[in-house]
């Protein structure tokens, strides 16, 4: 059965917001929630950028039922992977065993801040590759000792390690990101519904002796409201950055470099990429692309942090019943 996410976008809301949007989604019937993991937002106009860590944390304590999972943080620049591990586990010990760390290349809008610079794709995934061996290894207790091409681990030992081991998800977009990912990883990120991608990532987990019903994570905007021009409106304000694709997405430095990016995006053009208004029906065609092409897991980002309790209030219980009906 498809599960349905809802997403704690950090850049468009702050720290406390965000852990009550967690209990409202968690009492709403979501069966997961996910975190993005920002030091910028897209654009300035979204307004936020808490430490995601920290709220996943207050999250963990919060909720009850629900599954935890970064979607996605970037082991490799802004934060060294051992430091990542040692995060990760605390954050499943604090949720008893719900946490599941997704992992990805990242972005220069986030990763800049420390002044290391920005990698070719080539190398951003030989980084990552590298760093999940550093947190699979870190996450077993022992001591380690790590010296590979891009990090270097000195004795180092993570104390409080969970019961439950902490799976990983790893974002990936291609072939390339595939055949790098699919052996280390336990499950599968993505952000566009491919078929010919999950499908890939399912035989290349199996020609390893893997299993190959490894769980498909989506994720897709939203904007609900009662009135159709807001929510364009709204998401063109805070959400035209989409329109730019992740090839664009994952370069740029800057909000203002969104913003140049996207001066030319028209609200309609927005609309086109991400249902807008009340209409539940549509969103339901939308969501409906990722199922068909296998997706397990989608996590829904309703655009706006202002936009939150309307959307709990009116449209999520019913939204969550029409999409559980149309994915059976």
């Amino acid at each position: 059965m498809t599960r349905f996410g809802y997403t704690l976008m950090t850049e468009q809301s702050g720290p406390k917001d965000l852990v009550r949007y967690a209990v409202s989604a968690e009492q709403a019937g979501f069966d997961f929630e996910v975190s993005s993991d920002h030091y910028f937002p897209w654009l300035a106009s979204q307004g936020h950028a808490p430490y995601a860590w920290s709220v996943l944390g207050a999250v963990a304590h919060a909720t009850e039922r629900v599954e935890l999972m970064t979607y996605v943080t970037c082991p490799t620049i802004r934060y060294h992977p051992a430091v990542v591990a040692q995060k990760a586990a605390t954050l499943q010990i604090l949720a008893d065993g719900r946490f599941t760390l997704g992992v990805g290349t990242g972005e220069n809008l986030n990763e800049h801040v420390v002044g290391k610079g920005w990698p070719t794709v080539a190398r951003r995934l030989e980084m990552l590759r590298e760093a999940i061996q550093i947190i699979r290894e870190l996450h077993t207790g022992e001591l380690v000792d790590w010296k590979g091409e891009h990090f270097e681990v000195d004795s180092a030992r993570i104390w409080d390690v969970p019961e439950v081991p902490v799976p990983i998800a790893a974002a990936v977009s291609g072939d390339r990101s595939v055949e790098a990912f699919a052996p280390l990883a336990d499950h599968l990120i993505a952000v566009e519904p491919k078929k010919d991608l999950v499908d890939a990532w399912h035989d290349a987990r199996r020609a390893t002796g893997l299993p190959g019903d490894a769980r498909v994570i989506g994720q897709i905007p939203i904007c609900w409201d009662r009135d159709r021009d807001a929510a364009v409106e709204r998401a063109h304000d805070q959400f035209r950055w989409f329109a730019g694709g992740w090839a664009v997405n994952a370069d740029l430095p800057t909000t203002m470099g969104f913003d140049g990016a996207t001066q030319f995006v028209r609200p309609e053009d927005t609309a086109e990429s991400i249902p807008c208004g009340p209409d539940l029906d549509a969103i339901v065609e939308a969501v409906s692309e990722y199922w068909k092409a296998g997706f397990t897991d989608i996590a829904l980002v309703q655009v706006g942090g202002d936009a939150q309790d309307a959307f709990f209030a009116e449209a999520a219980e019913p939204l969550l019943d029409k999409l559980r009906s149309a994915a059976q």
